[in-house]
């Protein structure tokens, strides 16, 4: 619907600029229309006419009359459009344009709230990419339920979205896993044995030591410590990697592809990226170790890519990595990283700018830490000293529904609290509770409303009955809903859809408190009965974007 009035908007600007040419530059400028919150601005506003007047250095208040002026009004949808200082637009719609948001969600059903803006552009997002050595913990599950919510966001807004788990299967941590393993497989035999000052020292270490004892005894003890190491890696690597996958799966995330890191030295891609980048004058040698020249490029400083031992260096591997992907033919690379990897951003930028590749081709969303809380007080935790909650702990302390739903609650740059009571708590102070007995509440008054006769199936419903205060307030938070998706596709802002859900279920759950659905007069209950199963679909619509289930009784 809000296309519509977007489209006239369109026009009407370049109407009252008397301009056709592309390159003006009002073309490129996103036309948004913003719910007011006050009834005498009207329903919607737009702000077009101060963005315009930062390009043609003209007054917004001045822009927006002749904008209006060339507006052409279309009696079932707008009742009248006026102009606010500064510059505001204001849009007071009519009642039929209420009524249609109603009929819209009904027809479109399981589409409602899709779009094409992405035309069908290419998108890889690469996430969680948890080393394989060992299990994800929560901060991985938050980095998993984001991107796994975006790539959802992304593909019902026309992107070809596929997702990839960078699996890092090369590099001195794998030797380490390695190294700790034997020290712990040793211990069996020798509890005196060793550890590995920065060794993996998590239970999950030793129980696939005793595994890898129990099926083969001693006899590791008399092989070459090299080929050992490499053996007890791979083992161990391989069944951490399983338990990601099924970790992953119980928590409703899937991807497309699993990339190995060594494949890249097996297939000389890293070799040949390098010798590119040594074509164009971007490697140098200093102290017998090979640099690339990233300064240059806006990066804080050069960095080494192969060290002075002939070693390379992780950079190495994910210059070859971001190179392949658009080898692969994507047009937009999506990297989510936990906020520690920071450092990371401007190299990768600079060596994709060396490598000729669009600067907005490529983005970078870092994912700030989560922290655990029960009875009020925070869980301490340390990967490296073992001491983490796992995020398969939390899926099967609170559920797959919660856990998602509370990983989303925040801006994925701003820090979580993870509050493990409240994610159990069936009560209103629960926002999953909250949002999934909307829905749930939906379905019970449906089941009541057959029960008593209705006719379900097809409803006729009289939306022009719908008069309440609370009723044009709902109404009007369906039809934010499309524009809710569009600009959390935008932004790459998942969260804005739980905000959404809270906000349009507390909507939901004061109406039904405050008016019966189902009355005595049948023309009035098939109109709220018309309404309620548009919030119902919009409901599950969005929680399944969220990846959150929407039961039907609780």
């Amino acid at each position: 619907m809000r296309e519509s009035i977007i489209n006239a908007l369109y026009l009407s600007i370049k109407k009252s600029l008397n301009r056709d040419d592309p390159s003006f530059p009002f073309y490129d400028i996103p036309i948004n229309l913003e719910a007011t919150k006050s009834q005498q601005h009207g329903d919607l506003a737009s702000n077009i006419a101060f963005l315009l007047a930062k390009r043609l250095k003209t007054r917004p208040i001045d822009i927006a009359k002749e904008i209006v002026e060339q507006f052409q009004i279309e009696p079932n949808i707008i009742e009248r459009i006026s102009v606010a200082e500064p510059g505001f637009i204001n849009f007071f719609l009519s009642s039929r344009y209420w009524q249609n948001v109603i009929d819209s969600v009904i027809e479109q059903d399981y589409s409602y709230g899709h779009s094409d803006i992405g035309k069908k552009k290419r998108v890889l997002i690469e996430f969680v990419s948890a080393n394989p050595t060992g299990p994800l913990h929560i901060g991985h599950g938050r980095c998993a339920a984001f991107g796994d919510t975006l790539s959802n966001i992304l593909s019902v807004t026309g992107y070809n979205v596929h997702n990839e788990y960078y699996i890092n299967d090369a590099g001195r941590q794998m030797a380490l896993l390695g190294e700790s393993i034997l020290a712990r497989y040793k211990q069996i035999f020798a509890p005196e044995t060793s550890f590995p000052e920065d060794g993996y020292k998590g239970d999950y270490i030793r129980e696939i030591a005793q595994r890898i004892y129990e099926e083969n005894g001693d006899s590791l003890l008399s092989q070459p410590q090299k080929g050992i190491n490499q053996f007890l890696s791979q083992s161990a690597s391989s069944q951490i990697l399983d338990n990601i996958r099924k970790d992953l799966t119980a928590f409703g995330v899937h991807f497309d592809n699993w990339f190995s890191e060594n494949s890249l030295y097996q297939s000389k891609k890293v070799s040949s990226v390098l010798d590119l980048l040594r074509n164009k004058g971007l490697i140098y040698e200093k102290d017998g170790a090979q640099w690339m020249n990233a300064s240059l490029l806006g990066d804080q400083k050069d960095r080494v890519i192969i060290r002075s031992n002939g070693e390379p260096t992780y950079f190495a591997s994910d210059i070859a990595y971001h190179q392949n992907k658009f080898e692969r033919g994507y047009e937009k690379l999506i990297d989510i990283w936990g906020a520690d990897h920071h450092g990371y951003v401007d190299r990768v930028r600079a060596v994709l700018k060396a490598l000729r590749h669009p600067e907005e081709s490529f983005s970078v969303l870092l994912v700030q830490m989560v922290k655990l809380v029960r009875h009020g007080i925070q869980i301490d935790m340390s990967t490296r000293r073992g001491t983490f909650t796992s995020l398969k702990e939390v899926i099967e302390e609170v559920g797959p529904d919660a856990a998602r739903f509370f990983f989303l609650l925040r801006r994925h740059d701003s820090h979580l609290d993870f509050d493990l009571d409240l994610a159990k708590e069936k009560s209103s102070d629960n926002p999953v509770y909250y949002c999934q007995y909307a829905h749930a509440r939906i379905c019970s008054i449906d089941k009541k409303a057959i029960n008593r006769g209705f006719e379900m199936e097809k409803i006729e419903g009289d939306t022009s009955l719908l008069t309440l205060d609370e009723e044009r307030d709902l109404i009007k938070k369906l039809d934010t809903y499309p524009s809710i998706i569009i600009n959390a596709s935008q932004s790459l802002e998942p969260h804005r859809l739980t905000f959404y859900l809270i906000e349009l279920s507390t909507l939901f759950h004061k109406y039904y408190n405050a008016h019966r659905v189902i009355t005595k007069n049948h023309q009035t209950t098939m109109a709220r009965i018309k309404l309620t199963r548009a919030i119902k679909i919009v409901l599950r619509n969005c929680l399944a974007l969220l990846g959150v289930s929407a039961p039907e009784k609780m």
